[in-house]
């Protein structure tokens, strides 16, 4: 007999989420943010801060800002960068794709809404498995950023360029 499929759903977080999403970074990540920061990020970037609920649970979250940058080109010109803070899956959760549809959400959220150019990444360099699943979905490693985290692992920048007809 084939397992039933998960019936979650991706929504946007809200103020009533916040202390589920927080609990998951607790449990789940070495890096963790204080409350009012995931607050910002709720109240400036709605529509990319976005959680996995089954029922009225939050087994997922994933959060992301959008960071001006300056192309040193001529003309000179701005562009908007969308970077994902912070994901992440609740560890009974995982392999259901429940991060993915996370990913592509959000991602979605940042080319139509915040109309991105690109979106990057931080990652450990010891994650494979978060690793695969951003290069499953395009990413690829654009630097090294050497002693990155707090323990001082390097981390890999990854970053996917954005097409407004995906």
């Amino acid at each position: 007999m084939a397992k039933p499929e998960l019936e979650y759903r991706i929504e946007r977080a809200t103020k009533e989420d916040l202390d589920q999403v927080i609990n998951i970074n607790l449990r789940t990540l070495p890096e963790n943010y204080p409350r009012f920061f995931f607050e910002y990020l709720l109240e400036r970037y709605p529509e990319s801060f976005l959680v996995a609920k089954l029922d009225n649970k939050v087994i997922g979250y994933i959060m992301c800002r959008v960071e001006d940058a300056i192309i040193l080109s001529f003309p000179i010109h701005r562009i908007k960068r969308g970077h994902i803070v912070s994901f992440a899956v609740l560890p009974e959760y995982r392999r259901k794709g429940i991060g993915t549809q996370l990913l592509k959400e959000a991602i979605k959220a940042l080319r139509d809404v915040y109309h991105c150019v690109d979106v990057f990444l931080e990652v450990r360099i010891s994650n494979s498995e978060a690793i695969n699943l951003y290069r499953k979905l395009g990413f690829s490693v654009s630097q090294i950023k050497r002693g990155y985290y707090k323990d001082g692992e390097d981390a890999y920048e990854m970053s996917l360029k954005l097409n407004s007809t995906e």
